[in-house]
């Protein structure tokens, strides 16, 4: 029986992380496939993931890229993948243990019981549910959204979240060649696509937890790219047809 769900990793220098992430996805009860899709980390976390494989040969996979292509990019490769292989349930979540995978189903729950397309998981939804952020970086965080909710008019709370679970249709509809950015600006542009779309988006309420291994990925270039992106993506948007999307949001 073909297994309908992926969950996409991208990583680069986790190897203090993967391994654990790994038996997490693959303790799980619902039989959860695993992509990870390694930027040549040069601490070994490709050459940890194929140790791996051995113990999970049919549900663990790896893609390795040539150099840090960015996180973007990264996903677009796995979407094909998924695509290709006819996944009904694909999910992005992150190697470091800031997103759950005991909330694994409960975004599937979501998009699998019909009340929604896209499942995100928010840490806004439900005020700020963020562990082990310096109050700067929350409040960044917390204010881009609100930044993007002004520019674009989404209604989506938390726009950059990195914790989401697609049904295989809306992957299908979007155009991912025309997919533009590959920092954090690109899960803005997902959502915003997905949303003008007209496919029902979800928030599902999670903690998130700040990372206690490894090191983070954030940078100005990426928060500049989100920050001028909006801008950018608002007007080109402006200029394509998109069907009404004024019901597709549905509140946790």
């Amino acid at each position: 029986m073909k297994n309908d769900k992926l969950v996409i990793i991208p990583t680069y220098n986790e190897i203090e992380n993967i391994s654990d992430m790994i038996h997490a996805v693959m303790g799980l009860e619902e039989n959860y496939h695993l992509l990870i899709i390694d930027d040549q980390s040069p601490d070994g976390t490709a050459a940890q993931v194929k140790k791996e494989q051995e113990t999970f040969p049919d549900r663990l996979f790896l893609l390795q890229r040539e150099g840090k292509q960015g996180l973007g990019t990264a996903y677009i490769e796995g979407f094909q993948y998924a695509l290709a292989r006819n996944y009904d349930y694909i999910f992005e979540m992150d190697a470091d243990f800031s997103h759950n995978p005991a909330d694994l189903p409960r975004l599937y729950d979501a998009c699998n019981r019909g009340d929604c397309d896209m499942a995100v998981g928010s840490r806004y939804i439900t005020g700020v549910n963020v562990v082990n952020w310096p109050m700067g970086r929350v409040l960044m965080s917390f204010f881009a959204s609100k930044y993007v909710q002004f520019i674009t008019g989404i209604p989506i709370r938390d726009t950059t979240a990195g914790f989401v679970c697609y049904r295989q249709k809306v992957l299908r509809t979007i155009d991912l060649e025309k997919i533009k950015f590959i920092g954090y600006a690109f899960q803005i542009e997902m959502k915003f696509t997905a949303w003008k779309l007209g496919f029902k988006v979800k928030e599902i309420p999670i903690i998130f937890t700040d990372r206690t291994k490894g090191t983070s990925k954030m940078s100005k270039h990426i928060f500049r790219e989100a920050i001028f992106g909006v801008i950018y993506m608002k007007a080109k948007s402006l200029l394509r047809g998109y069907q009404p999307a004024s019901d597709a949001y549905l509140s946790s």
